[in-house]
């Protein structure tokens, strides 16, 4: 199957899906969608018989003979009786209208909640080197916006193309049998205005591609910036930022404005191709009339079912606009939807329970594109319950090594073995729950410190947190807060100093007891105060548990079972385990 298969029949699928699940609500839309429809072709006809009948004084013909009581009365009370059904038709179509519309609304609203979630679900499951290169910005344009355009797509080019349609069709059907060479007058207009509506969607769809992706770049700048302000402060760059926004923007005006000259364009053809063939229609319409080929109440039904056939084809030229912009988003969605998510495990794969934290590296290769190596034929043994560190300078590859053991990549070639089962052979969910991760870049969430400490363990209750944090030598400063653990923390711990992060961070790892603990840079970016405690924590939580430290360099008085370096993509150097030493100086 095709690229273009996969993602439309993705797509596809989930509005299918969706459709059947809110089938009753659908069907009721659409018997709403014909009494209204019936309401609006019944709507002239009082008006040709006050004008014929009662004006005019014209004797009903045969086929309207079963309403000669209505006139018995006088012409007062008919033209009474008359009206009031125009009310009433009127009221009755718009409550038939109200349900319609309701009713596909909230089905749409209901799409888009499900799309949203959709998408947000496969971008989690989607590689890690996915969203290293992919802008974060683009992804919050798709999972906001498009999936609004999407929905707006599904509520106006659903039902109401399908009413609107009907409406065109029966009254055209009306049309003929009053007068089919007026008719053919109003045909002759319908394809000059979809083909004119055809050429210029193609254009206002360009325009609207080229304006999505520049939205994308917008929200990737916004969100690169204030998510590094206090650098843009520090270093007196708000100008600067300001000026290279401004030129984003200005690019997103042009697009913007290019689309609303295309869309201003569209809305004065139909109007002009509706103003003279209304022109035409009344014009030979009245020739008919006074040949008596026709009554003026003819007349009249054909030029009030003529202004409102172009009312939908107006309305119908509108929602092509959006349905433009709706099938770019639906694309640019599809783009998403068609990468494949990470490899799923094996059918017959394991769960990682009771890990003894027995590491072996065999033969390994690795490289994001699989052709550039960040790692080549690296081999080594971590036996269980020891602490090993792994130093080499930046880009070396130490950060990728991690993400090999928690299967966050898949190796090239070579094997990673724990507790002797190849790591592919384990259900990846359960191997990360039983590994314990600190990062160089201490990532909290905008929630409370409980809430952050448990996200690992989430039925972890609070004499667990607080154990953590005290491991952890955070219990301390946490308690000085104001609210304690409940305390909130600003979005990615911004409240919160850089040890206090960390410290944290690391009791987030604690409270899951992991067999594994793997800490990439941990005190790097911390105080010597801050740095002191946490190797001290992990000192103290180490028995019985592997620890794999990744740094640039080793510190004094640091202990460690082995010791690793990798060097130009392999670990040139290795202190096995049976020389335990502790090391007096820095390496």
């Amino acid at each position: 199957m095709s690229m273009d298969k996969v993602r439309h029949t993705r797509l596809r699928q989930l509005i299918i899906r969706h459709v059947v699940q809110t089938r009753s609500s659908i069907a009721l839309a659409a018997l709403c969608l014909l009494g209204a429809l019936l309401m609006e072709l019944l709507a002239p006809w009082p008006l040709k018989l006050i004008f014929d009948q009662v004006l005019m004084g014209k004797p009903l013909g045969p086929s309207w003979a079963y309403l000669g009581a209505l006139f018995q009365w006088g012409p007062l009370p008919a033209v009474a009786i008359l009206s009031a059904s125009v009310f009433l038709m009127v009221v009755v179509g718009g409550a038939f209208s109200y349900g319609q519309v309701y009713l596909v609304t909230k089905s749409g609203y209901q799409l888009a909640a499900k799309l949203k979630t959709q998408l947000f679900s496969h971008l989690q499951r989607l590689s890690l080197g996915f969203h290293t290169q992919a802008s974060s910005g683009d992804l919050v344009v798709k999972m906001a916006s498009d999936t609004t355009a999407i929905r707006d797509l599904f509520t106006d080019w659903g039902i109401r193309a399908l009413y609107q349609s009907l409406v065109i069709g029966g009254m055209l059907v009306v049309m003929t049998v009053v007068n089919w060479q007026l008719a053919l007058v109003v045909l002759g207009s319908v394809p000059v205005l979809f083909i004119a509506l055809a050429r210029l969607n193609r254009k206002i769809r360009a325009s609207i591609t080229r304006q999505r992706k520049q939205e994308g770049r917008i929200a990737s700048r916004m969100n690169e910036v204030l998510s590094a302000i206090a650098m843009v402060q520090a270093f007196a760059r708000r100008e600067f930022e300001d000026d290279r926004f401004e030129r984003e923007a200005a690019r997103n005006l042009a697009e913007g404005i290019t689309s609303a000259r295309t869309t201003a364009v569209v809305t004065r053809v139909i109007e002009v191709v509706c103003a003279f063939s209304t022109a035409v229609t009344l014009l030979f319409g009245s020739w008919q009339a006074f040949k008596g080929y026709m009554t003026p109440g003819d007349l009249l039904i054909f030029v009030s079912y003529l202004r409102s056939i172009y009312k939908p084809i107006r309305d119908l030229g509108k929602a092509s606009i959006r349905v433009s912009r709706a099938s770019v988003c639906a694309g640019r969605i599809e783009e998403v939807l068609a990468i494949e998510e990470e490899p799923r495990d094996a059918p017959n794969a394991i769960a990682a329970t009771n890990l003894s934290g027995d590491i072996v590296f065999r033969n390994v290769s690795f490289g994001y594109d699989g052709r550039h190596q960040l790692l080549d034929d690296v081999s080594f043994h971590i036996h269980p319950g020891q602490k090993v560190v792994l130093v080499g300078a930046s880009g070396t590859g130490k950060s990728s090594l991690i993400g090999l053991i928690l299967r966050l990549y898949e190796p090239q070639h070579g094997a990673i073995m724990i507790d002797r089962v190849d790591v592919r052979d384990y259900q990846r969910e359960s191997l990360r729950r039983g590994i314990g991760l600190v990062l160089q870049d201490s990532v909290l969430f905008a929630a409370s410190i409980r809430e952050n400490i448990a996200y690992g363990r989430p039925e972890a209750g609070m004499d667990a947190i607080e154990a953590a944090a005290r491991h952890a030598h955070a219990h301390d400063f946490i308690m000085a807060l104001p609210d304690g653990y409940d305390t909130t923390v600003g979005e990615r711990g911004c409240t919160l100093s850089g040890g206090q992060r960390q410290r944290i961070c690391l009791a987030r790892a604690l409270i899951k007891q992991p067999s594994i603990l793997i800490l990439d840079e941990p005190t790097s970016a911390v105080d010597p105060a801050s740095a002191s405690m946490i190797h001290d924590a992990i000192d103290r939580v180490q028995a019985g548990k592997t620890v794999l430290m990744i740094s640039h360099q080793i510190s004094r008085d640091s202990d460690f079972d082995q010791i690793l370096t990798l060097r130009d993509r392999r670990i040139c150097v290795s202190v096995p385990p049976e020389h335990r030493i502790r090391l007096g100086g820095t390496t």
